[in-house]
């Protein structure tokens, strides 16, 4: 069986949690005898510290001319010469730093036509991802990163006879941030192209519940599959004596509450139940994050705790595991609903405990590994107090830790993934193909 992801690329300006899911993904399933898999990339070029071999260098439907062609309608049949001159690697490297790549203010109508599939998806571009595919090896599962690029479903279908299969996760992040009638228009697209999708994965129960209410499926095609990693490369050792610390691991940015978790450190050091406490901030931003990062860095230095914050300006590699190394708990108060969060094992994996809103799919996965607690209401007076209490309680801390670091590799490993997701695809050959 050969499988081939097509994968919405990040640029690598940020911890992406899709992306490294995505590159999970590969990674499990070529490990089961009998099923090769490659990726290719969309829009931006893929995150090279989360790239092997197996992921193409090409990348279709570079994001530079889809925009041009839905923001300038007579660039709308441009020759492919000039594609391949604005998506070049060098042009769209720039494009993934920019402020904007990661917001839909903009965006909308362009978001609706990559589900629609039609007017988004040149035919040309199409054609050519079509000829690639079957210039290699003609795929038995195409695998799409997202519900965001359905329309990609309907389009290889009439190309190729072929079964579609779709993640789900994180749709809602940016879909909800549409303003009205793009965020109605865009549930209820997708629920119309789902007919075109094989099966759906998507790696929690919360998530896929979600799906089902926004978009009206049934959902008896879609199978949940949790996420899951290797040991290998990690080391729960911890740095000693060093200060205790509260860690943030994910994107730096408004949305994953990190707004709430500084002013939970601030009111922690005024209290001063524990000295020497310090903040160690992982996870990248990008250029729409510049100001509110700002904001935050000087509600710091304002209340004279500057020297009590360390930002890690890497997050990938060697300087992940010396930020996992220093840090006692973790937590990422994100302030609307998470479908998974891969912070969560990350931090388990390296036998640090997480707090976290008993919000979303946080219950859910604490429960599978035991690595953390909970904590309600969702504010930063909560926050502060639940982090004091696991930051003072030894005990609890260990325990904690230790369970989260044998949960993930006995519930949540590769291993584990690597069953679900062979599973999926069996169960998708054996189905009547959806054309």
């Amino acid at each position: 069986m050969k499988i081939v992801y097509l994968i919405t690329g990040s640029g690598g300006s940020f911890y992406c949690g899709n992306c490294y899911r995505d590159m999970l993904f590969l990674r499990a399933i070529r490990k089961v005898p009998g099923i090769t898999a490659s990726a290719i990339p969309l829009y931006l070029p893929p995150d090279k510290s989360n790239t092997e071999t197996g992921f193409d260098k090409h990348v279709f439907f570079g994001a530079i001319s889809m925009y041009l062609r839905e923001k300038a309608p007579f660039l709308r049949n441009m020759p492919s010469f000039m594609d391949k001159f604005f998506d070049s690697a060098p042009f769209l490297k720039i494009a993934a730093k920019q402020a904007g790549t990661t917001r839909t203010d903009g965006l909308e109508e362009l978001t609706l036509n990559m589900i629609e599939g039609d007017n988004a998806f040149k035919p040309a571009e199409v054609r050519r991802l079509v000829n690639y595919l079957e210039s290699t090896g003609k795929p038995d599962i195409v695998h799409l990163s997202n519900a965001l690029i359905l329309g990609l479903a309907r389009q290889l279908k009439k190309h190729m006879k072929i079964r579609v299969v779709c993640s789900l996760l994180n749709e809602d992040d940016w879909i909800d941030e549409m303003k009205e009638p793009f965020k109605s228009r865009a549930w209820e697209l997708i629920g119309k192209e789902a007919v075109y999708v094989d099966r759906f994965v998507t790696p929690s129960r919360y998530y896929k519940d979600l799906f089902i209410s926004k978009t009206g499926v049934k959902g008896d095609n879609i199978d949940i599959v949790p996420l899951g990693f290797d040991s290998d490369g990690f080391n729960a050792e911890k740095i000693i004596n060093r200060a205790p610390s509260v860690g943030y691991f994910c994107r730096v940015n408004a949305h994953n509450g990190f707004d709430k978790i500084v002013d939970a450190f601030i009111k922690m050091k005024h209290q001063n139940t524990i000295p020497d406490l310090t903040l160690n901030v992982c996870g990248g931003y990008t250029g729409d994050d510049k100001p509110f990062v700002s904001s935050q860095i000087k509600k710091i230095r304002e209340h004279g705790f500057q020297k009590s914050v360390r930002i890690y300006p890497e997050f990938q590699g060697n300087k992940k595991a010396e930020f996992f190394k220093s840090v006692d708990v973790l937590s990422v108060p994100v302030r609307k609903y998470d479908g998974y969060g891969m912070y969560i094992l990350e931090a388990n994996l390296e036998g640090v405990p997480v707090v976290q809103p008993s919000t979303g799919a946080f219950p859910e996965i604490i429960e599978t590994t035991g690595g953390g607690i909970t904590y309600s209401p969702d504010n930063s007076d909560a926050l502060a107090e639940t982090l004091t209490r696991m930051l003072t309680d030894s005990t609890l801390r260990e325990e904690k830790g230790r369970n989260g670091y044998a949960g993930v590799r006995s519930k949540l490993s590769l291993g584990k993934m690597s069953e679900g997701l062979a599973s999926l695809y069996n169960t998708t050959m054996q189905g009547e193909t959806k054309l």
